[in-house]
């Protein structure tokens, strides 16, 4: 990961595996990191029909598999308005350079007047980019790595990207790099869609679940994957006492009628899914056949 936590290395990584009981013993399978000790073990992975990225930097032991099989949590997400099959290859499967690659599209900015001056962007930033002067944040675009981690970490809304476009083409990057591993081999996909958090499983402040818990999705096509999942939500009720029913509750709130911008009224979760289709990775046609 670009941020500080037990995904920084490999041999974090790997503990934090086993404590949250992923081991050999659990999965059948040794568990591997896919861009080795650091991050930096990588191989540049050419991208049909790219518009934005070329060469995807992918982990090196990722691209070595004959068949690739994805297991994602199915969550909502400050950045990309959710987290599915399709975060889940192009994000998780990029060494820390292609994580960067395609985080890098917009730098965040703080707003003064809402800064409170408590710091806790600051421990979350993994580039060591923000100081404080007079007790208010201020972000060094030339260390800061564009991951949005800070963004998530405020909870008074001080930081945001001020780029307009900056989460769209986090999005199109974020689907070019899923077409990186997927293309030429064998794929299936899994999506739990419970637990469904209103931002990513990184965060360590997240808060309760946005929407009640749906169930297990699986396809061969990713993007009808997500767009099942997305649409599943949309349809559900939102739980009390959690940031979707306390936005909506909110004196003067405008209603999106879209619980993943009334989560997080900055994001633009469908572009992924567009571009997606466009670049031909998959449909967002589906026909859903339910299994009880």
């Amino acid at each position: 990961t670009l941020y500080p936590g037990s995904r920084k290395n490999a041999l974090d990584h790997l503990e934090c595996a086993a404590m949250n009981g992923y081991n050999p013993t659990t999965t059948g399978c040794q568990i591997l990191i896919g861009d080795g000790l650091k991050g930096t073990d990588e191989v540049e992975v050419p991208v049909p029909n790219g518009e934005y990225i070329k060469n995807a930097k992918i982990g090196r032991a990722v691209m070595d598999a004959d068949v690739f099989i994805s297991l994602a949590h199915f969550k909502g997400h400050e950045a990309t308005g959710f987290g599915g099959a399709l975060k889940n290859i192009g994000m998780g499967c990029g060494s820390r350079a292609g994580k960067m690659e395609q985080h890098s599209s917009g730098k965040p900015k703080v707003n003064e007047e809402l800064c409170r001056g408590c710091q806790r962007c600051a421990s979350e930033c993994g580039s060591d980019a923000i100081h404080y002067e007079n007790h208010k944040a201020h972000i060094n675009e030339e260390k800061c790595a564009g991951c949005g981690r800070c963004i998530g970490a405020c909870a008074f809304d001080a930081i945001e990207t001020v780029q307009w476009d900056a989460n769209e083409l986090l999005d199109r990057k974020m689907a070019e790099y899923a077409l990186a591993v997927i293309h030429g081999r064998p794929s299936f996909h899994i999506n739990m869609v419970m637990d469904i958090s209103p931002n990513c499983d990184c965060h360590g402040e997240n808060d309760a679940p946005i929407l009640p818990n749906i169930g297990m999705f699986a396809s061969f096509d990713p993007v009808a994957l997500d767009q099942a999942c997305a649409d599943a939500c949309q349809k559900a009720q939102p739980l009390p006492n959690s940031q979707l029913s306390d936005h909506l509750a909110e004196k003067g709130w405008q209603c999106h009628h879209d619980h993943f911008l009334d989560s997080n009224p900055r994001v633009d979760w469908e572009t992924t899914l567009v571009h997606g289709e466009e670049i031909g990775i998959g449909t967002r046609e589906y026909e859903l056949v339910t299994l009880k």
